[in-house]
């Protein structure tokens, strides 16, 4: 490895904190959530912020004050709009360079820069970047169609400050993935100009695992939808009933751990050593088990019949 690559390795950049941070955050948040709850003081705007549909309402009793900051959790479908649209853009930016030598626009490449964008980095990162922000793309494309025609949205609220995380998300994710390209100027760098030449055997091997994740978490999506529906496809309620098939015979919302093996997919597209990309992984781990342990909490005090052998998140462990 060349110096400048370790001492790349080694630097806390912007994204690189932010990512570092949630990640700190939501593991704190989730290891209080293991603490017996008589042991911590309540605090109902804490509850509120980390729980939204089922576990909101199947949480501690919710002051009025907290009601007044609701929205439709129907409202995920506007995340997937701006991630189709956004990243989209990034993806149309980077083809642009890549295949006609288009720079990318001012404010874009002073943007990536301020958030840690490096000079000259070499590797497969251009090939990987690219891919991944085709995954990225691909995978808020998959879940804004499930919003519209898979999923049964009920009355179920989260807070607004979850709302306002949400459309930013998947705007840093995004710049995320453009930042791990290598830039020379506002050009894209490719090594031997040629970007079919970086091709490893790690793409292949992140394509079939982004590939099957998603497959995976579109069948428990479409399980759970398929609850409140009758055979012909109508929508008949909007209760909560006991989902089986698929992943659910381990854990109760293996749509989460789908949505880590997504993101582990990526980060084996980037050659498993993209540190930056590591980290967002890391984030994605600590707030799905902390939605799938609130979850998992919901369905066993609602049904007496809740399945024992289930866990919350991962397979025979959690």
């Amino acid at each position: 490895m060349a110096p400048w690559a370790g001492a790349e390795l080694s630097a806390l950049n912007p994204l690189r904190a932010v990512w570092l941070t949630l990640a700190a955050a939501f593991l704190l948040t989730l290891l209080l959530q293991l603490v017996p709850s008589g042991l911590l003081p309540g605090c109902a705007l804490f509850q509120d912020l980390i729980r939204y549909g089922k576990t909101k309402e199947g949480g501690p009793s919710r002051p009025a004050a907290c009601r007044a900051f609701d929205v439709p959790k129907r409202y995920f479908s506007h995340f997937y709009i701006i991630s189709v649209l956004w990243n989209g853009f990034l993806l149309w930016s980077l083809t642009q360079s890549l295949f006609v030598g288009a720079p990318f626009p001012n404010w874009l490449h002073h943007l990536l820069r301020s958030l840690g964008a490096a000079q000259f980095r070499g590797g497969e990162l251009t090939l990987s970047a690219f891919l991944v922000l085709v995954f990225l793309w691909l995978h808020s494309l998959r879940r804004l169609f499930e919003c519209f025609y898979v999923s049964v949205f009920s009355n179920a609220m989260i807070h607004v400050v979850q709302y306002c995380f949400g459309l930013v998300y998947y705007v840093l994710v995004g710049l995320t993935v453009l930042s791990q390209v290598p830039m020379d100027g506002r050009n894209v760098y490719v090594i031997g100009k040629n970007l079919l030449m970086q091709a490893r055997w790690f793409h292949i091997l992140g394509m079939m695992m982004f590939i099957w994740s998603s497959v995976h978490q579109y069948k428990c999506h479409v399980i759970l939808g398929n609850l409140r529906k009758n055979k012909a496809g109508v929508v008949i309620h909007c209760n909560h009933r006991i989902p089986f098939g698929d992943w659910f015979e381990y854990v109760s919302s293996p749509n989460y751990l789908a949505e880590l093996m997504i993101y582990i997919s990526m980060a084996v597209t980037f050659g498993f050593h993209n540190l930056t990309w590591w980290l967002v992984v890391t984030y994605v781990f600590f707030s799905q088990a902390l939605s799938a342990f609130l979850s998992h909490k919901f369905y066993k005090s609602k049904f007496v019949s809740y399945p024992k052998h289930r866990k919350a998140f991962l397979p025979f462990l959690f």
